[in-house]
């Protein structure tokens, strides 16, 4: 009898610790699955445009798992596309052994989804739309692959996300460390262009006390309607300034910066670092274009 009630407790407690193992099994994929939920709704939310270029989510804290953060090897991953044949999300530990050490080659044969080319004068080097770079050149030299590429306006390109690239960027080279970064176009619907996109990066060796960033960057051009369905554009009504500002031809020397693609007449201008001076016409073959706030 003691015997059969041994091996009876022993059922008894292998059947209970089975129950505990699969309650605790989903008690984890339940957590995991809303750390997922969480970051899919992050990415896919598109916060009201308000006239400025960007705005901080989620406390411009980044929405990184532990086990991402913990990693200091350099890699890079491009999202495949969807179905509709748009961009997805796109990762990258950087560091400086991904950075290029070469030019940047052409990239013109690639045609994201929504792209035209049209002209306006009231946009900063005409072109409404660049080709950008969801994970820049400048941070790991990848060029014309059609997984980092989507339509995006001047605005979008030169005002939201390089200042952000170029904070990276320089960090990197000065510190010699790793920034995890992770850029996400956020589309509506089945439309072809995206309506923003969500940058999310953090230090890696300091724990983001260099680089810690959440923010949205909005697919919009001042004086320019857009139709996301298919990327067709308008301006958006007759009293909008078609025109480019003059430059004073008198000026011939100006000042242009390591990162960037604008020159200035003030070397204060754009909060520059160590920039250089060269003449208007180099400025401009170099493919600068004039600031809008100090060239008048």
């Amino acid at each position: 009898m003691n015997l059969i009630r041994k091996r009876l407790q022993i059922i008894a407690f292998t059947l209970l610790l089975s129950v505990i193992t699969v309650i605790g099994a989903n008690v984890i994929s339940d957590s995991n699955n809303k750390v997922a939920s969480t970051e899919v709704k992050a990415a896919t939310t598109i916060p009201a445009y308000k006239g400025k270029s960007y705005v901080v989510q989620n406390s411009n804290k980044p929405q990184f798992t532990k086990s991402q953060l913990k990693n200091k090897k350099s890699y890079e991953r491009y999202g495949k596309l969807d179905k509709y044949g748009r961009c997805t999300t796109c990762i990258a530990n950087i560091g400086k052994d991904l950075m290029p050490t070469g030019k940047r080659g052409p990239i013109g044969m690639i045609k994201p989804t929504g792209w035209h080319t049209v002209k306006y004068d009231c946009v900063d080097g005409k072109y409404l739309y660049n080709r950008c770079h969801l994970i820049g050149y400048q941070l790991t030299g990848e060029n014309a692959n059609k997984r980092n590429l989507i339509t995006g306006t001047r605005s979008l390109n030169v005002d939201g996300m390089l200042p952000f690239e170029n904070m990276v960027a320089d960090y990197i080279k000065e510190t010699g460390n790793h920034v995890l970064y992770r850029v996400t176009p956020v589309f509506k619907g089945k439309e072809k262009l995206a309506r923003g996109v969500k940058m999310e990066a953090q230090s890696i060796e300091d724990n983001g006390k260099g680089i810690k960033f959440n923010v949205f960057v909005f697919n919009v051009q001042k004086g320019v309607t857009i139709n996301y369905s298919d990327g067709s554009s308008r301006l958006s009504n007759k009293k909008t300034s078609n025109k480019t500002p003059a430059v004073n031809k008198n000026v011939k020397y100006v000042w242009i910066p390591k990162s960037g693609t604008k020159y200035h007449y003030k070397k204060s201008c754009g909060g520059m670092r160590n920039p250089s001076k060269v003449k208007i016409s180099v400025a401009k073959k170099k493919g600068y274009t004039a600031c809008k706030k100090c060239v008048k």
